[in-house]
């Protein structure tokens, strides 16, 4: 299907609706039970989001049996907050009211492949009705190698969900290991694909240069030996690189974009507010550097983006930088004066 050549039209489905507020989104999750909900988180300013939602309407026709909610993401931020929706658009599959595979950015023929798959599949997370091996295989390999240093784990170096993976957290941060990290519980797919792909049936599982290390066991060896360090050499390099960065000007921005063209509401807000400060400003497009994007969220412990720095120091996202202005402190802090 030509996807990019359709017209918007008026969708009146009964399956395609719009979800206006947080307990809506709860409740037309639990109105439909056992059957697929596709979630898209949207924002009106972005063609590529009326693209898609032209693209779900016409997926919605061929599976009534699938409820597809539209969802403002700026609009309702609890929702997108909940779900760390950070850019649009990202759509979200649900199942008896549990998430059980995302995707994100615009891509229409991997969306009709994922709602093919997942409305004819059990009530289970993806991954049963798996993309090819080959696919799959890919995918892997583009994670593990996103950065120097990547934990495989449960849950965020911020939140661990398993004693495991907080163990190997604490261990990278005793050792000052500068690494990205990449949530299994989000992915299904991930999860057992990676335990085939690599041959190591436990999590956490720990990757340098592309190459698996081990599982908590193999850490706390390195880290005894004092090898750990040498294991991932690029560690330093990293915090060094980041470090240079956020000193790179006086006020720094890291964002999805730039400041001619913002990637994602958050960061378009942000430079607005930016812009009618007056103050001088770089910014940073943390979607150009994979191990930029995820180095600096441990490096400054702060999960999202944007991100803003004052003097090297951070002062915070959107949220924080909306709170200096209407309390009348944010020309001061930009100054570094606060």
């Amino acid at each position: 299907i030509a996807w990019a050549t359709r017209k918007s039209k008026s969708v009146s489905m009964a399956n395609f609706v719009q979800a206006t507020s947080s307990q809506q989104f709860e409740d037309l999750l639990k109105n439909a039970g056992k059957s697929l909900v596709v979630i898209h988180f949207l924002a009106s300013w972005a063609p590529q989001c009326t693209q898609m939602n032209d693209v779900m309407a016409e997926i919605a026709k061929e599976y009534p049996q699938v409820t597809f909610i539209k969802l403002e993401a700026e609009a309702v931020p609890e929702v997108s907050e909940k779900y760390e929706i950070t850019s649009v658009p990202t759509f979200l599959f649900f199942k008896n009211c549990e998430k059980i595979d995302r995707l994100d950015g615009a891509h229409a023929p991997e969306l009709t492949k994922k709602v093919q798959r997942l409305a004819s599949s059990p009530a289970v997370p993806a991954g049963s009705g798996a993309p090819t091996k080959e696919d799959l295989n890919e995918r892997l390999k583009k994670l593990i190698n996103a950065a120097p240093c990547m934990l495989f784990m449960k849950g965020s170096p911020q939140e661990p969900r398993c004693g495991f993976s907080k163990q190997i957290v604490e261990i990278f941060k005793q050792k000052n290991i500068q690494y990205s990290s990449f949530d299994i519980l989000s992915d299904e797919e991930v999860r057992q694909g990676l335990k085939t792909f690599s041959n190591w049936p436990t999590y956490p599982q720990v990757y340098v240069n592309g190459e698996l290390v081990g599982g908590l066991d193999i850490v706390k060896e390195l880290a005894e030996s004092g090898e750990l360090e040498n294991t991932c050499p690029k560690a330093v390099t990293l915090e060094h690189r980041l470090k240079a960065l956020i000193n790179k000007a006086p006020v720094m921005l890291f964002m999805k974009g730039s400041k001619e063209m913002a990637k994602c509401g958050f960061s378009r807000q942000i430079l607005e507010i930016m812009n009618s400060s007056g103050v001088d400003y770089e910014t940073f497009d943390i979607l150009q550097d994979e191990e930029v994007r995820q180095g600096l969220k441990t490096y400054s412990n702060w999960p999202t983006y944007p991100q803003l720095y004052v003097k090297g120091e951070l002062v915070g996202g959107l949220d924080i930088v909306k709170e200096l202005k209407e309390s009348g402190d944010l020309q001061s802090v930009l100054n570094g004066e606060s």
